[in-house]
């Protein structure tokens, strides 16, 4: 059985707006709209998502697309439910259960569970989103997130996945004065592989989260210019 440790996280509502997704956040008597940590990163690796869709044509990038997505939601909810000790899981494709199944020896290192699915915000860095999982990990506390793949990825194709985690492990500590100690990718992958990176260095995906929203802000601004004088 996994032990749970009740953060007491905020509820968000968010919205989709040109594309973007926001969070409202409560700010004395008004909300305030901040940007999804998943929106900035994106849109920082918009230009080589663009190139692949390109190279593989848009039809063929829709389909693994569609395909990517739904594995990783099914393996969300397998993973989700098994973490709050449900007797039941859900029953999804046969692909999911295997993803889950072959996770299962990494997510048992999983204990002092402070939450799934929560959302979280910093107003300092104007960004907000939802934590796949907050807990300790190997006897760390860690901020998880779990990923499917058709194969293990070189780390250097991942660093957003930790810059999406920095992000969290930030709005968690402006939230509830908490450090996590690492980053943690938990990665099944259809071949059969179940990988874990993990990341001690903080400050470098600190440094590198500031790059990102550096750059989303900067050419948002662009964009708003250019609009204005047309």
């Amino acid at each position: 059985m996994f032990k749970h440790v009740d953060l007491n996280l905020p509820k968000l509502s968010r919205e989709t707006i040109d594309g973007v997704r926001y969070y409202s956040v409560p700010d004395e008597d008004e909300l305030l709209r901040l940007v999804s940590i998943t929106s900035v990163t994106s849109h920082f690796n918009k230009d080589i998502f663009v190139n692949w869709r390109k190279k593989v044509g848009n039809e063929e990038a829709d389909r693994i697309t569609k395909a990517a997505t739904t594995r990783g939601t099914d393996m969300h909810t397998l993973t989700e439910h098994y973490l709050k000790n449900d007797q039941v899981l859900p029953e999804v494709p046969p692909i999911s259960d295997f993803l889950f199944k072959i996770s299962k020896g990494e997510l048992n290192k999983i204990d002092n569970i402070h939450s799934l699915e929560g959302a979280l915000y910093s107003k300092q860095l104007g960004i907000a989103g939802t934590v796949d999982c907050i807990a300790e990990y190997d006897g760390e506390l860690s901020i998880i997130d779990f990923k499917t793949s058709k194969k293990p990825k070189p780390r250097d194709w991942i660093e957003h996945y930790f810059v999406q985690a920095m992000a969290y492990g930030c709005m968690l500590y402006e939230l509830k004065n908490i450090s996590v100690k690492k980053l943690v990718i938990i990665m099944a992958c259809e071949n059969g592989e179940c990988v874990v990176y993990e990341e001690y260095n903080k400050a470098k995906y600190i440094k590198l989260l500031d790059k990102y929203i550096r750059k989303f802000v900067r050419d948002k601004l662009e964009i708003y210019g250019t609009e204005q004088r047309t």
